[in-house]
C-alpha cells in the first residue's frame, strides 16, 4: 500500500533546480522542470553520488561524481558509468504542497 508524504512546498524548488528530501529514511531527488515536479532515488547506482547535487539539463540529471546520467521522469540510467537506474516516484501537487507517493 502506498502513502503520500508531504516533502516540500512549491517555493522550495526553483524551476530547473533539484533538492534532496528524506522520505521515510530514503534519499529522494525532487526536480522542478518548468513547473512540473519529478522525484527519483537520490543516490547514484554507480558510486553513491548525490543526484540532487548533479547538473540538471532538461529531463536529465548528471551525477556530480562520475557523470552518470539519469532520466528524471523514469529514473532510468541513460549514460555510463551507471548501468542500473534509480526508483521513480509519483509526485502530487496539492495547493502549495509537493507530495511524493512512496510504496
Amino acid at each position: 500500500m502506498s502513502e503520500l508524504q508531504t516533502v516540500a512546498s512549491k517555493g522550495d524548488v526553483s524551476p530547473g533546480q533539484c533538492v534532496a528530501v528524506d522520505v521515510g529514511g530514503q534519499q529522494v531527488a525532487l526536480f522542478n522542470v518548468e513547473g512540473n515536479y519529478f522525484a527519483i532515488g537520490g543516490t547514484c547506482t554507480h558510486r553513491g553520488g548525490a543526484l540532487a547535487d548533479g547538473q540538471v539539463d532538461s529531463m536529465t540529471v548528471t551525477c556530480p561524481l562520475h557523470r552518470a546520467k539519469f532520466d528524471i521522469r523514469t529514473g532510468a540510467a541513460i549514460g555510463p558509468p551507471a548501468s542500473t537506474g534509480v526508483p521513480a516516484y509519483n509526485v502530487v501537487v496539492e495547493d502549495d504542497d509537493i507530495k511524493i507517493e512512496m510504496p
